[in-house]
């Protein structure tokens, strides 16, 4: 629970903040603990979201994960502990929530004698990503806590960055599909059947092209509503099957890698995903087999991640991982298998990981970008293809009647 108080510190100055503790009683605790002299405490009141939220605690976006990161390791570098570079971060992040939340749920973890990994583990604000905390937890061992903060905080801000420009580059596809969509449903459910209460009133014979928009106008005007909700129901069912169903998810994500170009395209992303953050953890120290099933779990697609899952089982038991996936029911492409070999072969997985996933990732760049130029033709191609084929069938009976 979520605890809003109020007090005076040791220097006389007046606090307001949040805690996180398990009762009020355990909660004055740890403010007293801080040298609080405590005036007002009260449960805070979750908003309506809240209230119905599934979640019970909150998410947080690669690029604030990674701002704090890096803001933690500069402090580090600088000769400041852990324990000292959290509770100067908390005053920079005072007016975000959660973020202000988790730095003083983590800060009371480290006055109580916790790690930072197991302050990270244990508090209950924030949901890090699995491979976020085995990193921290090799790094504070191997005392490079530093250097680790540094690099998770540059593939976060990378992956940050490939999200917002794949977002970027079908914004304007999607909103021509929409607009295109949007605009042919209109004409068909109420510009189309008002023109065709024209030509029923002529009792004129009507040219076949006419005949089928006029068929379809009618179709969406007189089922307009229950094809809305049947798409609406559609999506939803799928997204909720996609989530709750592993079998589901799979078949789609299967499905998905079979298209043209397209499967491709999410092969080699997950791959450089995998690439990069298995070299990442690689150069943390955080063992092989340990890698491969943390690198597993950033990934989207469920086949890809199975792979990589059942190979890292065949490599506990001594098989090399180029072997494991040679033997996959789905082929990875060639090249990565081949460069994972040449890395076990010569023990610098880690740098050819490294450079495969920098190679795949310039590779999708350019296939994008191919993709886009293309897109953006054919886009305007079919618009314009659709309405004036609507326009041209709506033209053809009033043709007819000037020729007669």
């Amino acid at each position: 629970m979520i605890y809003r108080f109020k007090g005076i510190d040791a220097a006389g100055n007046k606090i307001k903040d949040t805690i996180e503790a398990a009762s009020i009683g355990d909660a004055k605790a740890k403010i007293k603990a801080k040298g609080i002299f405590l005036s007002d405490i009260k449960e805070e009141t979750p908003s309506i979201f809240e209230r119905f939220s599934l979640k019970k605690s909150y998410t947080v976006s690669p690029k604030e994960l990674a701002n704090l990161s890096r803001e933690l390791a500069m402090y580090i570098r600088s000769g400041i502990s852990i324990v000292q570079a959290l509770k100067i971060a908390q005053h920079h992040y005072t007016q975000n929530k959660k973020l202000s939340l988790f730095l003083s749920e983590v800060n009371s973890l480290l006055d109580e004698g916790e790690n930072f990994y197991t302050a990270l583990n244990k508090q209950k604000v924030l949901q890090l990503p699995e491979f976020y905390k085995q990193s921290i937890k090799v790094s504070e061992n191997g005392g490079i806590l530093d250097e680790v903060l540094l690099e998770l905080a540059n593939f976060l801000k990378e992956q940050d960055k490939l999200h917002k420009e794949i977002k970027s580059a079908f914004a304007y596809p999607s909103f021509m599909i929409v607009v295109s969509l949007v605009m042919i449903a209109f004409m068909l459910t109420f510009v189309v059947p008002q023109i065709t209460a024209i030509f029923v009133s002529m009792h004129q014979e009507l040219p076949t092209p006419t005949k089928v928009v006029i068929s379809i106008g009618d179709f969406f005007k007189n089922n307009f509503t229950l094809i809305l909700a049947f798409l609406t129901a559609l999506v939803v069912a799928f997204v909720i099957a996609r989530k709750k169903s592993a079998r589901f998810a799979y078949a789609v994500d299967a499905f998905l890698l079979r298209l043209p170009f397209f499967g491709d395209l999410i092969q080699k992303s997950e791959l450089a995903r995998f690439a990069y953050m298995a070299s990442l953890l690689t150069r943390s120290g955080v063992p092989f087999v340990q890698t491969i099933n943390l690198s597993a779990n950033i990934l989207n697609n469920a086949v890809i991640k199975r792979i990589f899952e059942e190979a890292s089982k065949e490599v506990v038991e001594g098989k090399l991982l180029s072997v494991s996936l040679q033997k996959a029911p789905y082929k990875l492409d060639f090249a990565f298998i081949q460069a994972v070999a040449l890395g076990e072969e010569t023990s610098e997985v880690e740098s050819v990981l490294s450079n495969i996933s920098q190679l795949y990732f310039e590779e999708n760049r350019d296939k994008t970008a191919m993709l886009l130029t293309l897109l953006e033709p054919a886009l305007m191609l079919f618009v314009g293809g659709s309405i004036g084929f609507i326009v041209a069938a709506m033209l053809l009976p009033i043709f007819s009647m000037s020729i007669q």
